[in-house]
């Protein structure tokens, strides 16, 4: 296997890194000004545009998008990696490259499964970063992880859907940017288990579309927000399916492989961060006698993160080199096991330098607790560390087969 990075690539990860450092990473500040003084968790302040503008001005613009289209050049999974990677580092990075969730998984099922006219009409301006998105497939009362629990019902009228059901965690819901929702339900109840699922595109500004709450994670509001959405007698036209009736499930896998990767890669990213923190607190703060960069337990807590996330690295570009040379579903494995993998050791890596920061690393003074708090729900998004150890046990159990 080969994990060298194109040329261009690596053009485009010295230039990302550049903008990081000096553009995105000292805007934070400027973000937290800006939404001060909004007064709303909600507002979209200025600072994400004029970013938006210079990452497009430098060519760093929709990078995730494997496929070449009229819109994108196209990256490798491989190649995409380590940009992700980089991105993570601040949670204005993906959005101001236009590589954020949910929006990159939406885009790319348009890219693949959307009509002409829903490319025209949603795809476009997705690309553009004109318009946000949501993906509406999780609903409190069944246990999503299983998507063939999932009871929103999808029924033909005449030449419309009806759509009835209860939604959550449709994350970019809340923000007046999201105009279109990919919304996951049943056209056949009683067909196989994994043809009754189908995928509609509903406008948010649909009737019937109602939006319940925010839901906050461990107490902090995202700006896009997570929406907790109830779809009453919501017609939409037929030319609003995606793909074919009964293709939701395979839609879903196609969507969540890559989707599962790039969180994988963010983290990690989040991870170096968290280590840079803590190295340079370590390095600062001074207790009985000497810094604690001098103190054994913090020693090894650097060693350790170093290692961990040396080796997600590693694991993710192996995925990355699989997806791209025998397909996402011959990585499959490997996919879930990075995305077990990579939130847990970002964890691992921010909770120690919450530790060495101490009180501080608890605060708002420092992105720490923000960062643990957004780790801590990928253990959860696009499937629980659950599911995929039982992808993975059951796929190793195969080998032993009698």
């Amino acid at each position: 296997m080969d994990f060298e990075f194109s040329e261009k690539s690596k053009g485009l990860q010295a230039r990302l890194k550049d903008f990081m450092e000096t553009e995105v990473i000292p805007g934070e500040e400027i973000y937290e000004e800006q939404m001060a003084e909004a007064g709303d968790p909600h507002f979209h302040p200025q600072i994400i545009e004029d970013l938006k503008a210079k990452a497009r001005n430098l060519g760093l613009w929709n990078l995730f998008l494997p496929h070449k289209t009229e819109w994108t050049d196209g990256l490798s999974n491989l190649d995409y990696a380590p940009l992700a990677e980089i991105a993570g580092m601040s949670h204005l990075g993906p959005e101001v490259i236009n590589c954020s969730a949910p929006d990159t998984g939406n885009m790319e099922i348009l890219t693949m499964f959307g009509t002409e006219t829903q490319k025209e009409q949603w795809l476009r301006p997705l690309l553009n970063g004109e318009i946000r998105s949501c993906f509406s497939m999780t609903e409190p009362a069944v246990a999503s992880s299983d998507a063939t629990n999932i009871e929103c019902s999808i029924v033909r009228d005449g030449d419309e859907y009806v759509i009835n059901g209860r939604k959550w965690w449709s994350s970019g819901a809340i923000s007046s940017r999201c105009k279109i929702a990919i919304v996951m339900g049943k056209t056949d109840p009683t067909a196989q288990t994994y043809s009754q699922q189908s995928m509609v595109l509903v406008p948010l500004d649909t009737p019937g579309v109602k939006i319940i709450r925010d839901l906050t994670v461990f107490g902090y509001t995202d700006r896009e927000g997570h929406g907790e959405i109830h779809y009453d007698n919501v017609r939409v036209p037929v030319e609003n399916l995606l793909g074919e009736e009964g293709g939701g499930f395979a839609i879903a896998q196609a969507r969540l492989g890559p989707g599962r990767i790039h969180h994988t890669m963010r983290s990690i990213g989040a991870a170096e961060r968290a280590l840079a923190l803590m190295c340079q607190r370590a390095r600062q703060r001074v207790a009985f006698g000497k810094t604690l960069a001098e103190q054994g337990v913090v020693q090894t807590w650097i060693a350790d993160s170093r290692i961990e996330i040396d080796q997600a690295r590693l694991l993710t570009f192996y995925a990355a080199y699989l997806m791209d040379t025998v397909g996402n579903k011959g990585a499959r494995t490997e996919i879930s096991e990075i995305k077990v993998v990579a939130p847990n050791v970002a964890l691992r890596v921010i909770d120690r330098a919450i530790q060495v920061y101490g009180a501080a690393g608890v605060s708002p003074d420092t992105p720490l607790a923000r960062m643990y708090a957004g780790q801590r729900t990928l253990r959860l998004a696009d499937g629980p560390d659950e599911v995929h150890r039982m992808t993975i046990a059951r796929r190793e159990l195969r080998k032993y087969e009698s």
